[in-house]
């Protein structure tokens, strides 16, 4: 029996570890088809032309401008002007302070200003309106409350056109 170690006996972990393998690419060079480099195709969304929806939440209190083509909930309080070609809604408990343009105005909460242009209104049972209001229809739930003027069932664009041709008729008669 020896007590040395033999220099030319191979040892099982002195094997050399095999090769990593190359780091994958993230897309395969022009020149390059080989089926191991290219990524399986993926699932895309398919494209919503729907707005949408920007909410400021119960906890919140901003001021400044609200503008876009989105949707806007407010669930808390903002004071500041809202021009959006989508919905406004106030939310039950929330408040806004300022004027609104929207294509559709749903009032839950609390607005006092005033609403220039809105193709429909619908004031719910706890909603309240302090200002005046301009709008192709107006709903009112019993409960609610407004107090200012309410214009509403009217078309603008005639009646723009009516009083642009009357004033027409009016300056050619004066001259």
């Amino acid at each position: 029996m020896s007590i040395w170690k033999d220099q030319n006996s191979t040892r099982k972990d002195s094997i050399p570890p095999p090769p990593e393998p190359a780091p994958l690419r993230d897309a395969p060079a022009a020149a390059d088809f080989s089926p191991t480099t290219t990524a399986p195709p993926r699932a895309v969304p398919a494209a919503t032309n729907e707005p949408k929806e920007s909410l400021i939440a119960a906890d919140l209190t901003i001021e400044g401008k609200i503008e876009g083509t989105g949707h806007v909930r407010i669930a808390g309080k903002f004071k500041g002007d809202v021009n959006v070609q989508g919905d406004l809604t106030i939310e039950s408990g929330a408040k806004l302070n300022g004027g609104v343009r929207a294509k559709k105005v749903t009032i839950a909460g609390e607005l006092e200003g005033n609403i220039e242009a809105a193709s429909r209104v619908e004031l719910l049972s706890s909603g309240v309106i302090i200002g005046d209001l301009k709008a192709g229809s107006l709903t009112v739930a019993a409960g609610s409350r407004m107090r200012g003027q309410a214009d509403f069932g009217w078309d603008d664009s005639k009646a723009a056109s009516k009083s642009g041709s009357k004033d027409a008729e009016k300056t050619d008669a004066a001259s």
